[in-house]
């Protein structure tokens, strides 16, 4: 993991913590689906990458949106979900950050 994913998941282990944004019912000690408790009716995520979407639907799968949707908002109660991928990063042009920014 790199410390950009790092960051991001240190973020999410101290925001979308149990009690905050979730809470697991009584007598469920983390087996159990936890009941949600954040109020948003929708999240979206903005996403960045360096691997081409060819390559990394091909390789990986999107495991990201997974990730984001069943692992982290479904649990919080959040069940509409957008993401938004940017990429390749590495290799872009000014011209193309900027209509990314303008997204």
């Amino acid at each position: 993991m790199g410390p950009a994913a790092a960051i991001v998941k240190g973020w999410v282990d101290r925001v979308l913590r149990p009690g905050v944004a979730y809470r697991f019912l009584e007598g469920d000690s983390g087996e159990g689906i936890p009941a949600g408790l954040l109020k948003a009716k929708c999240a979206v995520v903005l996403n960045t990458s360096n691997t081409p979407e060819k390559r990394e639907i091909e390789a990986f799968g999107d495991p990201l949106e997974m990730l984001w949707k069943k692992c982290v908002f479904d649990l919080c109660g959040v069940k509409k979900f957008h993401r938004k991928m940017f990429r390749v990063i590495v290799d872009s042009t000014m011209e193309q950050r900027q209509k990314w920014l303008g997204k």
